[in-house]
């Protein structure tokens, strides 16, 4: 793996901080994966997959980036414009706490391959190489099995369980808490 401020390189995978450029790219791969991740998120309005509403999703991450408060990757393959996951790093806290939320999303294509445990192992050594970060928490439903292998299988460890802790598809869901704590913190 090879690391820029701008990408991480990893043996299958290009990960690239969202610009301005990446809304009609971004909008396909949010469109093409609609019904994929809806049992996942919280109710989307058909104006969620319009490029306007894109374009400021991306300025909001600008904004958080620029802020210190989030940090943000797109994957794609090598030599392909085309969006495939995303990864993001959100409510950073510094101060005493130095923590943040992962949230993480695969094109239904590619699931079942690693690459978003590829992608991940990237971005989580960044985060807490350059980022200098604590704590990575990540929350999933029960019913996210999934979600759940994959976050173990990169060192998140249960914490517990949230009863109705997200609004998700209309409703309050339960979901199960982990984290991940920076293994050079002891």
């Amino acid at each position: 793996m090879s690391s820029s401020s701008r990408q991480l390189v990893t043996d299958r995978l290009l990960l690239t901080r969202p610009a301005a450029g990446d809304s009609a790219g971004l909008l396909a791969y949010r469109e093409a994966n609609r019904a994929h991740l809806e049992p996942w998120e919280p109710l989307r309005t058909d104006q969620f997959y319009t490029l306007q509403a894109v374009e400021e999703r991306l300025r909001q991450m600008a904004r958080q980036v620029e802020e210190n408060s989030a940090v943000y990757w797109l994957l794609r393959f090598p030599h392909s414009a085309e969006v495939v996951g995303e990864c993001s790093f959100t409510n950073i806290v510094r101060g005493p706490f130095q923590a943040c939320h992962l949230g993480f999303s695969l094109d239904s294509r590619h699931t079942g391959q690693g690459l978003m445990h590829e992608a991940l192992v990237a971005a989580i050594a960044d985060l807490f190489d350059i980022h200098r970060l604590h704590r990575i928490m990540a929350n999933y439903q029960p019913g996210n099995k999934k979600s759940g292998e994959l976050l173990r299988r990169l060192g998140f460890e249960r914490e517990g369980l949230a009863r109705k802790y997200l609004k998700i598809g209309g409703g309050w869901a339960d979901h199960v808490l982990t984290s991940f704590i920076n293994p050079r913190d002891g």
